[in-house]
């Protein structure tokens, strides 16, 4: 089967999702003779007109509810109009897993951007969480509409990248003039360290750091504070050792660590026991991750107390 590209634009009503798409298929430039279904998840005060639209053959479809938000209508929808390119605009009070959950096979995801409007921007953050994090995690790039100029900009970049480093930050100003965010980032402790030391309010940071760039952190040392999880999967020898993060809510706390092997003379362990562990990090096949990681080589491994903030956050 095909694959046909799937453009998805997040965000909640007003939040300038339609006259971004609007502008796109105005756009001469993105006219390459494909055929464009336009799938809109909501409707706002502002309506699509496809008089003006330069890109040609580009039907519309609109979904009234979340019940339509199928596997069995989405692919219905893929054989009675045959797109060849999806552009979605998505609704802001869906869940993305819902969206990942109809996707036909064919549909394959090319671009992801989400759009806030800058006015109600932090009260959403306060008020719905677990909704403004669900658009930011996947997201390519984060759109701030209708920006002020005495809006505060650390307060925005600090709840973006509270949930992933990895968007593109966009202030648009009223007027239209986008300013892209360049406020650096540094991490809560030194990777180039001689020994990475992790303080333990910074072990979600930690985490996720590692995660997404773990070729860097291969051949160094690092020491922190963990929580000890076995089961059948750790491989003899080895534990598992890492905290309970919470990204959003306490609806999504999980407990993500890494595989350790110990060396002899270990101290014997059991689960929910608190070590502080210095180790080398290597990169290979572990049980643990069914697949190529991180295994932290421990050189020291001290038992230790429980933290006062069992749960740590990325705030």
């Amino acid at each position: 089967m095909d694959e046909i590209s799937v453009y998805l634009f997040l965000g909640f009503l007003e939040s300038g999702k339609t006259k971004f798409i609007q502008e796109t298929l105005e756009d001469p430039r993105m006219e390459n003779g494909e055929k464009t279904m336009l799938l809109v998840c909501e409707e706002g005060e502002e309506e699509y007109d496809p008089h003006t639209f330069k890109v040609k053959n580009v039907v519309v479809v609109t979904l009234e509810n979340a019940g339509e938000l199928t596997l069995e209508n989405l692919e219905e929808l893929t054989n009675k109009h045959k797109p060849q390119r999806i552009i979605v605009e998505y609704n802001g009070m869906w869940l993305l897993q819902q969206f990942f959950d109809a996707m036909p096979e064919s549909w394959v995801i090319n671009q992801m951007m989400t759009f806030f409007d800058a006015n109600t921007f932090l009260g959403y953050n306060q008020n719905m969480r677990q909704l403004v994090f669900d658009k930011i995690q996947m997201t390519q790039m984060v759109v701030f509409n209708r920006f002020k100029p005495q809006m505060d900009k650390m307060e925005f970049h600090k709840i973006v990248r509270g949930v992933s480093r990895r968007p593109d930050i966009v202030y648009e100003y009223l007027g239209g003039n986008p300013e892209f965010d360049d406020i650096e980032d540094p991490l809560p402790f030194d990777k180039n360290a001689k020994i990475i030391e992790i303080e333990d309010r910074d072990f979600a940071w930690f985490y996720r750091d590692m995660a997404e760039n773990t070729m860097d952190y291969v051949g160094k040392r690092v020491k922190f504070k963990g929580m000890v999880a076995l089961s059948k999967k750790v491989p003899q020898g080895y534990i598992v050792l890492g905290r309970h993060i919470m990204t959003c809510c306490e609806a999504d706390i999980a407990y993500d660590g890494f595989a350790v092997k110990l060396g002899d003379g270990a101290p014997q362990v059991q689960t929910r026991d608190w070590l502080t562990v210095t180790a080398k990090i290597i990169y290979e096949y572990n049980a643990v991750y069914r697949s190529k990681g991180p295994v932290l080589v421990a050189e020291k491994v001290e038992r230790a107390v429980q933290p006062e903030q069992v749960v740590v956050t990325y705030y």
